[in-house]
């Protein structure tokens, strides 16, 4: 996904809740390993597994 694409998509991530964040992380196409590292890191711990279980 382009720079700013990416960016502007960050920004939503952060101000999501935990459930939007988990929506954007597992729907969002053409990231790159990196930019869903980026995505990961500013996930809440404490949910984790919430995001696994949405993954499976």
């Amino acid at each position: 996904m382009e720079l700013q694409q990416f960016e502007q998509l960050k920004k939503r991530f952060q101000m999501g809740n935990v459930d939007e964040k988990i929506d954007i992380y597992v729907t969002t196409e053409g990231l790159t390993q990196e930019q869903y590292k980026q995505l990961l890191r500013l996930f809440p711990l404490e949910h984790l597994s919430k995001l696994e279980s949405a993954l499976q």
